[in-house]
């Protein structure tokens, strides 16, 4: 089966429209647990939801956008992914083009009727990068059972903030066990950088 390639513009385009969002003064901040993050957690949602994704959320905030078709709803899937927190004075892609990058693919392999053998889901884990809360790459840890949830909850800013009730103020602090997603592989696609490519 041939298929088309990804829509470019699309998903340029969605990166760069995330990349406005908690930018000040030119300067992209967008922390873990704080508006901007919010707001960039549900410009993600909204494209996943327009995807026709099933939209889940664990206790630690990480975002799944899982596209199953029947027979093979027991399968595990393949999961495509990375995280939308950034550093502060953050470039557009860190992060961001591995989930959004994710959601193309999806996306092109569903306008192309390509009938996936198990389901395919997409994810953005929380903080990340690990600026305003410690330890970093924490919501990729929790999901792996590396870090109980628990103690990433409890997490305590550079702000005073705690972890747990900042992501039930911004309305993502979900209900799911980490790790409730099990992966039968999982491909990340990540540019690091600074605000200059």
């Amino acid at each position: 089966m041939s298929l088309a390639s990804i829509d470019r513009e699309r998903m340029l385009g969605r990166i760069r429209e995330l990349g406005e969002v908690g930018r000040e003064d030119g300067r992209l901040t967008r922390l873990a647990g704080s508006d901007a993050d919010r707001a960039g957690r549900d410009l993600l949602v909204s494209w996943l939801e327009g995807a026709g994704l099933d939209v889940k959320i664990d206790r630690i905030g990480n975002i799944f956008g899982i596209w199953t078709e029947e027979p093979i709803a027991g399968e595990a899937p393949v999961l495509l992914g990375s995280h939308i927190d950034t550093v502060i004075n953050a470039g557009i892609y860190d992060g961001c083009y591995g989930v959004i990058a994710g959601l193309e693919v999806i996306e092109t392999l569903k306008r192309n009727g390509f009938v996936p053998s198990r389901p395919i889901a997409v994810a953005a884990f929380t903080n990340e990068e690990g600026v305003r809360y410690a330890p970093d790459m924490m919501g990729s840890l929790v999901h792996a059972g590396g870090l109980s949830v628990e103690a990433a909850l409890a997490s305590v800013g550079t702000d005073g903030s705690v972890l747990g009730e900042e992501l039930s103020r911004i309305g993502y602090a979900g209900d799911l066990e980490p790790g409730f997603l099990r992966p039968k592989a999982y491909v990340e696609l990540h540019i690091e950088q600074g605000p200059v490519l």
